[in-house]
């Protein structure tokens, strides 16, 4: 079974930085895409960044790219999101995802684990 554990969030003025990670366990292979969503309530959850882990091929969505970088530390088995130029749009509980096999989805609908997610607060 896998398990993602996030951490890192916080809160930052706007123009700050963060950087999260997600730690990963019981993954059999590296067939695997990996995502980071976020959510304020009412909104539904959104993605931010998708990467296949065997590839590295990412995607990130137009509201932070060019200010968030995904990185990983296979020997940690932990996946970094480094976010620069916070804006208090940012503002979310950012959640760590895994989808096992071929497809990288921009909907939270086909992921098959989740993490508990991070709280991330950008002020003005």
């Amino acid at each position: 079974q896998v398990q993602l554990v996030e951490s890192g969030g916080g809160s930052v003025q706007a123009g700050g930085s963060l950087k999260l990670s997600c730690v990963a366990s019981g993954l059999t292979s590296t067939n695997y895409c990996l995502g980071w969503f976020r959510q304020t309530p009412p909104k539904e959850r959104e993605w931010v960044v998708r990467m296949f882990l065997d590839s590295g091929i990412r995607w990130y969505s137009d509201a932070v790219k060019g200010r968030f970088t995904v990185s990983r530390d296979n020997a940690k088995n932990t996946i970094y999101l480094e976010m620069n130029n916070l804006r208090p749009e940012d503002t979310a509980v950012y959640y760590c995802a895994m989808k096992a096999g071929s497809g990288c989805p921009v909907t939270p609908t086909g992921w098959h684990f989740w993490g508990r997610g991070t709280q991330v607060t950008v002020s003005s």
